[in-house]
């Protein structure tokens, strides 16, 4: 498979498409602070509740300081209807307590390592990853489950779990795409691509597609 062909097909396809709140955010030139936060919301959350919530909770702080300060019910309230918006809240005034104190790192600013972020409460590989890439510039790959899904779908990894699949990606995915893949594959995902019944009907790249496992389609 033209890994390279199929990517740049996708990028035009969606050159005009509305992007996750992430990339928005990264786009405007939003500090890691914001861009970590808003992905931490965003976990299995509709694209336009997160949004909502992002401008709301950014309207009310813009710093781990402000946020630090914040009750945790009031944090709930602000986040709401996130998905497991309590849990959430609580890591979010934790992450901001830490990041204030600088007890596990120099400044009060968010840390731009893999082994730091992932010390950071609600923060796994997958959100460490997407802020390294979007937030830093720094070449790492964010698996999500469309990710996973998707590069198994066209055959470009066999593998069980978005781990796998990250470090399968590492070993001969191109790094000029490993930024960018998580917002081509999480939007062709959510559009197109779906999990259940794909629209291969539409798909851009469909004539690359060996469509493996998909049972059926549109």
């Amino acid at each position: 498979m033209d890994i390279n062909k199929v990517l740049c097909k996708l990028e035009e396809y969606l050159k005009d498409k509305h992007p996750p709140v992430i990339d928005l955010l990264a786009s405007k030139g939003a500090d890691p602070f914001k861009i970590l936060v808003a992905t931490l919301l965003s976990a299995r959350t509709k694209d336009q509740v997160t949004t909502a919530v992002v401008r709301r909770l950014f309207a009310k702080i813009k710093n781990p300081k402000e946020l630090a300060k914040l009750p945790v019910k009031q944090i709930e309230k602000l986040i709401y209807p996130v998905g497991f918006y309590r849990t959430k809240a609580r890591h979010l005034r934790e992450l901001a307590i830490m990041l204030c104190r600088g007890a596990r790192f120099c400044a009060p600013t968010v840390p731009d390592t893999l082994n730091d972020l992932v010390k950071l409460p609600g923060v796994g590989r997958k959100t460490a990853n997407l802020v390294l890439g979007l937030a830093f510039g720094k070449p790492a790959i964010c698996v999500d489950t469309h990710v996973h899904r998707i590069t198994n779908r066209l055959g470009y990894v066999r593998t069980k779990s978005p781990a796998e699949t990250e470090q399968i990606l590492k070993s001969k995915l191109p790094k000029r795409w490993w930024i960018r893949i998580n917002f081509l594959l999480v939007s062709h995902g959510q559009m197109t691509c779906t999990p259940i019944s794909p629209k291969c009907s539409t798909c851009p790249i469909a004539q690359e597609c060996p469509k493996i496992n998909v049972i059926s389609q549109r």
